[in-house]
């Protein structure tokens, strides 16, 4: 088949890892899979063996998701939007897909509406309409009103075949963070947890492992576990800062010694494989490879803006051995050592394996509704 997923990430770079991720399985399937990708680039990330095609790229302006901005920080006009629009189009009409998945969309990127809704009807427009369905994580954020659910509803009724959870509904299922109707419940493909496979176990050691994502957000998490480690001499911390590598220095001169400032790494999986523990926020892709890794975990959620879906993941997770949450108004240093401790004295978590394999599972349940059609 030839499949293209369409992705936007605004502030983090989740939704992108996820979606080459998705990308991938098409590949190893031997399908032909195109990842069209309207976020920033991200240079440390693999697509090797997916077709990534970047759009005129913006970004959000920190958690104020009702402005987007150009890659130099400029709004984004009608004329960089329609350039966009335009650019979409033309790559479904280049690729013409059997298969095309919209990521988060329509349960979010509603700013980003008219280039979606001109993308779908103009693949509801083709000769061969593709299978449309849409991609979405465990975690919703949920609708501010019900009007936003039932613009979701009203999009799904009109133009796609279904929709992929990625998540293992005995643990999140999407009633958690979103009111799903009748005509949904019949349209949802549990498809388990989307996660790379897992990383290859590392030397067991005493280094704290802080991270908070891609995007340049985080400074509380990095401030807490410099304060945390001037008073833990005993324990190594390694910091992964995202976003700008401006953002590094101003942390690094007031570290102790025992702690490490860098730009985030390719082989953080391998590193968390083998940390005492992890301190991180709660974005699905983290949560996923805290789940793989078995690592003790404390989570501290995003939740600028009002944001809650990462404390909805972060509420269902704490109820499995050596997951704790400290939420953001409470963080400190001593607050940090406090949940460090529970979680590093709870009995060890195994590596989760079970409901992991999403990304394969999400290419079988595709071809099956590809068959049905077809039949």
């Amino acid at each position: 088949m030839k499949v293209m997923i369409v992705v936007t990430h605004l502030l983090g770079t989740g939704h992108l890892a996820r979606a080459l991720t998705l990308a991938r399985a098409f590949d190893a399937a031997d399908d032909e899979a195109t990842v069209v990708s309207g976020g920033l680039p991200v240079s440390h990330f693999d697509s090797d063996g997916v077709t990534l095609i970047q759009l005129p790229a913006i970004r959000s302006d920190g958690v104020e998701f009702t402005t987007l901005l150009d890659p130099h920080g400029e709004v984004a006009d009608a004329p960089y939007m329609a350039a966009r629009c335009r650019a979409l189009v033309a790559a479904l009409t280049r690729i013409r897909p059997d298969v095309l998945i919209t990521e988060l969309f329509p349960f979010g990127r509603r700013i980003l509406r008219d280039e979606f809704r001109a993308l779908l009807e103009a693949a509801l427009a083709m000769t061969a309409p593709p299978v449309i369905l849409s991609s979405i994580r465990d975690i919703l954020a949920p609708p501010s009103k019900p009007a936003k659910a039932q613009f979701a509803d009203d999009m799904i009724t009109r133009f796609y075949d279904g929709a992929l959870v990625h998540s293992d509904p005995a643990l999140i299922p999407l009633d958690r963070s979103w009111p799903v109707s009748e005509m949904l419940e019949k349209r949802l493909h549990y498809t388990g947890f989307v996660a790379p496979v897992p990383p290859a176990p590392s030397t067991p050691n005493n280094q704290i492992l802080v991270s908070a994502g891609g995007g340049g957000v985080g400074d509380r998490i990095f401030e807490a576990a410099r304060d945390a480690a001037h008073q833990t001499p005993d324990l190594q911390w390694r910091c992964l800062i995202g976003g700008s590598p401006d953002r590094i220095p101003p942390l690094a001169e007031r570290a102790p010694a025992n702690m490490i400032c860098e730009a985030t790494r390719a082989d953080f999986r391998t590193l968390l494989s083998g940390a005492a523990a992890s301190v991180s926020m709660c974005g699905y892709n983290t949560a996923m490879d805290v789940l793989q890794t078995g690592v003790p975990a404390v989570f501290v959620p995003f939740d600028d803006g009002g944001e809650v879906e990462q404390g909805l993941r972060a509420e269902a997770l704490s109820t499995l051995p050596g997951v704790g949450v400290v939420t953001q108004d409470a963080l400190d240093g001593a607050a940090l050592l406090h949940g460090l401790d529970q979680v590093r004295s709870a009995p060890r978590r195994a590596a989760r394996s079970d409901h992991m394999d999403g990304a394969a599972h999400s290419v079988r349940i595709v071809r099956e509704i590809c068959h049905k059609r077809a039949r």
